[in-house]
């Protein structure tokens, strides 16, 4: 009985340190209210960079040039394309004016390296504000180059923004995608939020050329494949210059993975760059998810064991309904409110993948980039 005494006071103590992070920690994003900002127009560059993404770019190209924004201009990286990603940007470049194409060669030293061409790209950006999606990514509105540029200020250089995931009906698959990606942004929200940021997404994200120079781009980290987006945030964000914008009009949607085995493998190349982090960031992100962990594990093993089960249950509740409040205010913000019915299932699975994903990692390096 000494051991299930342990364990169940262990069980108290993870739920107290959760609930506490739910609400005072997570809850700097769910209970923010949005505050419009000044529309003035900055001029600024969107800068996409594709690879072997030609039909995508046919597809979602056009509600980037059909932006309401009157000054900016679109920066088309071809990364060494074997499709016809080059002739579909010189087709849109025909008829655009405002649209500039970088041909990236592989090169000997940078051979299949993003962040070499995102250099490049942003090297030949007319403006200092800088704005990046992805090829198979589309803006909800055509606002979203204003919703996202309105946040800039002479401190403020860097805004995090939202990349959502396209909604696939009766699909597991996508709602575990959807969740997961969620999570990451309640959280990397809330992180600069209480002054500590730690990541933002290629998918919707803006900071200024100046930024990008004073941190000397990505020589800090060129020879590691990914994190083109979240190690240079790791990077080169503080409490001082950091913005977040999570208007609806804001968002960006992209195509998720069709198969467990293709999200099992970005999701590898994602996780792999955590290891890069600042050692702060390491830590916080590895208590979270060991609180996760063992706040199941014990969960299940003293209501097996039929332990004190009536204040367990009652624990569990409480950090349920905590956690549905904090994240369901969050879902609403970003769109995902048909997630929360299936939250303690969806974190059961999530928890489970990363510990899979995290084991395969050790054992054998993912491929990154395409």
């Amino acid at each position: 009985m000494v051991f299930l005494d342990y364990i169940f006071y262990t069980f108290i103590v993870v739920v107290f340190i959760q609930v506490i992070y739910y609400l005072f920690f997570l809850g700097q994003f769910a209970f923010l209210k949005h505050k419009k900002n000044s529309q003035k127009e900055t001029p600024v560059s969107v800068i996409i960079c594709a690879k072997n993404e030609g039909e995508n770019l046919k597809r979602f190209l056009p509600s980037i040039t059909s932006q309401n924004y009157s000054n900016f201009e679109i920066v088309l990286i071809n990364d060494a394309s074997h499709d016809d990603t080059l002739e579909v940007m010189q087709a849109f470049s025909s008829q655009h004016s405002n649209i500039k194409i970088v041909d990236v060669e592989n090169n000997e030293a940078f051979w299949g390296n993003k962040k070499y061409a995102i250099t490049l790209g942003i090297k030949v950006a007319k403006y200092n504000h800088l704005l990046f999606t992805d090829a198979d990514c589309k803006p909800v509105s055509k606002h979203w180059i204003t919703e996202m540029c309105s946040h800039f200020t002479s401190k403020k250089t860097i805004v995090l923004g939202y990349g959502a995931y396209s909604k696939i009906k009766n699909s597991l698959l996508n709602k575990i995608i959807r969740f997961e990606t969620l999570i990451t942004a309640v959280q990397y929200f809330s992180f600069a939020k209480v002054g500590t940021p730690y990541m933002g997404v290629g998918r919707n994200l803006a900071y200024t050329k100046t930024e990008f120079f004073n941190a000397r781009g990505f020589m800090s980290h060129m020879k590691i494949r990914s994190g083109d987006d979240d190690l240079f945030i790791n990077e080169t964000a503080n409490k001082s210059n950091i913005q977040i914008c999570f208007s609806k009009n804001s968002f960006t949607k992209s195509i998720p993975e069709k198969t467990f085995k293709q999200w099992f493998k970005q999701k590898r190349r994602h996780i792999s760059t955590a290891k890069f982090y600042q050692l702060k960031h390491k830590i916080l992100l590895t208590l979270i998810y060991a609180l996760n962990f063992l706040f199941w594990v014990l969960a299940v093993v003293l209501f097996l064991v039929q332990f004190k089960w009536q204040i367990v249950i009652f624990l569990l509740l409480i950090r349920l309904i905590t956690q549905t409040i904090v994240i369901g205010f969050s879902a609403k913000k970003l769109d995902e409110k048909d997630l929360i019915i299936f939250f303690p299932f969806l974190e059961i699975f999530l928890i489970i993948a990363q510990l899979t994903i995290f084991i395969n990692n050790l054992i054998s390096k993912p491929n990154h980039w395409k």
